[in-house]
């Protein structure tokens, strides 16, 4: 009967999500002609409710609220990073988003490479922004598919066999179907069923542990114990000395990282504004509890003696609630883990099809390809994107997909210096940046894989461990600047900017306004 309900509540919160992406078309603003800034963009009209429940609920992934307490419960304190990793990201979103949003709109870029090609006019370092952020999402859009593989089969939801592939690609069909129909509109209206489901599933479920332990600090002393910690002073649920370079440059690096993801740019340039986008950014943290407590989820499954499958700790959650939750409210949280994964997913796959028109098709295959084409196009380059993501996720390890994954998130960090740095100064020469971002991304690459795909390096041996794309990023701007005044000696030209900012950062000038603010 508990498994009855439990599938029974599931089963409505996907329904309600399937039902809620129909009625996207009540956010279109009236009849249009076809373009790709309305289909990808939902024509930068979404006021700040919209925004921060779609920025939100792109930023953080149902893969994201398994694996962090999945960190947890096999690491301890280390999993915390993801706090102020996503802390980090509400000042940046605050300065960078809005003013790279206020360029965008006023010349009519939509994506981050949009913006590199007519600041630097270079288009081969446009394209290798371009293609880097495509190569870094495909990786984490099949994540949210291992995430909904998790939840389903840790609550006995995922059939064995080919029946539950089948159930699977049944959730993701009804999104796919409407994202291709109506743009980011669809994702936007889930992304209010997701906030509302996730918001008061966990906060159910969260009392229901503090119930039963006698509050969090019986959960942290059982977890500990459950950590093979006996001394209070060297809990493994506290970092060490030799940890805490690790800590804060993972949560530094991914805080960079994330703000140059194509997925979490398209949410923000969705905004009506500077002032919406400003107003969102002090919103987040908000989202950023929520994350916390889903790690403190993780400490509760290690007191509750929860035993995850060898190599899938992202399950310990999921387990965790089958195992003190009645059937209904367990279907509840289920769904609402699942929807988490569908938001993300969608707008990853838009981000990647418009960034593929923009950037590779119209710049180097149709340069004349009408507003309807591109958006024909990018519609049916979303939904491929959509099914790789499902047959790379049947055909190889799960293993496979996170170990690409930590390696999208140091690739993505190279694209930093000609985005962000860019929006403040031209002074880097494109072709130092080019330079810049081929040493970062093959040395991020080289520390990952030397170390068997943990993000988490010895520069040398003996060395404090820190975070790959960290020390990636630095050699890639050691060697842009480095490399900037002597390509300015031999004479190399410049391409021609576009964008109005300044061209380096002078004493008491001002930034240009740009448009106006619904």
């Amino acid at each position: 009967m508990a498994g009855a309900a439990m599938t029974t509540t599931f089963l409505a919160v996907i329904g309600g999500a399937s039902l809620l992406a129909v009625t996207a078309r009540r956010l279109h603003p009236g009849d249009r002609l076809p373009s790709l800034e309305g289909w990808a963009l939902a024509d930068r009209g979404l006021g700040a409710g919209w925004t921060w429940l779609l920025l939100g609920g792109t930023v953080y992934t149902a893969y994201t609220f398994t694996a962090v307490p999945g960190l947890a419960y096999g690491n301890g304190a280390s999993a915390f990073f993801a706090v102020p990793y996503t802390v980090i990201v509400c000042p940046l979103a605050f300065v960078l988003l809005s003013r790279l949003w206020e360029v965008a709109r006023r010349h009519g870029y939509i994506t981050a490479a949009d913006f590199v090609r007519g600041r630097y006019g270079s288009p081969p370092l446009a394209l290798v922004v371009a293609l880097t952020g495509i190569l870094a999402t495909m990786p984490y859009l099949a994540l949210q598919l291992l995430g909904i593989r998790a939840v389903l089969t840790a609550g006995g939801l995922y059939p064995p066999g080919a029946a539950g592939d089948l159930a699977m690609v049944a959730v993701f069909a009804g999104l796919a179907v409407a994202t291709y129909r109506h743009g980011l509109r669809a994702p936007t209206v889930i992304a209010a069923l997701k906030a509302v489901a996730v918001f008061v599933s966990l906060t159910a479920v969260c009392w229901l542990v503090l119930d039963r332990f006698g509050g969090p600090g019986a959960v942290f002393d059982g977890a500990a114990r459950a950590l093979g910690g006996t001394d209070p002073a060297h809990s493994p649920l506290v970092l060490t000395p030799g940890q805490q370079p690790a800590y804060a440059t993972l949560a530094l690096g991914s805080a960079l990282a994330l703000l140059m993801y194509p997925h979490v740019l398209t949410a923000g340039f969705a905004a009506d504004g500077t002032r919406t986008l400003r107003k969102v950014s002090a919103g987040l943290p908000a989202w950023t509890a929520l994350l916390a407590l889903f790690g403190f989820l993780g400490i509760a499954a290690l007191a509750a003696g929860v035993r995850a499958p060898a190599g899938g700790a992202e399950a310990a959650v999921p387990m965790l609630v089958d195992r003190l939750m009645p059937g209904p409210l367990a279907g509840l949280v289920f769904g609402s883990i699942v929807v988490g994964a569908l938001v993300p997913a969608a707008v990853m796959s838009i981000a990647a099809a418009t960034s593929f028109v923009r950037n590779v098709y119209v710049e180097y295959v149709h340069p004349t390809a009408t507003p309807k084409r591109q958006v024909r196009v990018a519609k049916a380059v979303s939904l491929t994107a959509k099914l790789g993501a499902v047959a790379f996720v049947f055909g190889l390890r799960d293993q496979d997909a996170i170990n690409l994954q930590l390696l999208g998130g140091v690739w993505i960090l190279q694209v930093f210096p000609a985005v962000a740095v860019g929006l403040y100064t031209r002074w880097l020469h494109p072709r130092a940046l080019l330079a810049g971002w081929a040493v970062g991304m093959a040395a991020g690459t080289y520390l990952v894989v030397r170390e068997g795909f943990s993000s988490i390096v010895p520069l040398v041996a003996g060395s404090p461990e820190i975070y790959a794309g960290v020390a990636a990023l630095v050699l890639n701007l050691a060697v842009a600047v480095a490399a900037t005044p002597v390509l300015a000696r031999l004479g190399v030209p410049r391409g021609p900017d576009a964008t109005d900012l300044p061209s380096r950062p002078r004493a008491g000038r001002r930034p240009p306004t740009g448009a106006n603010n619904a």
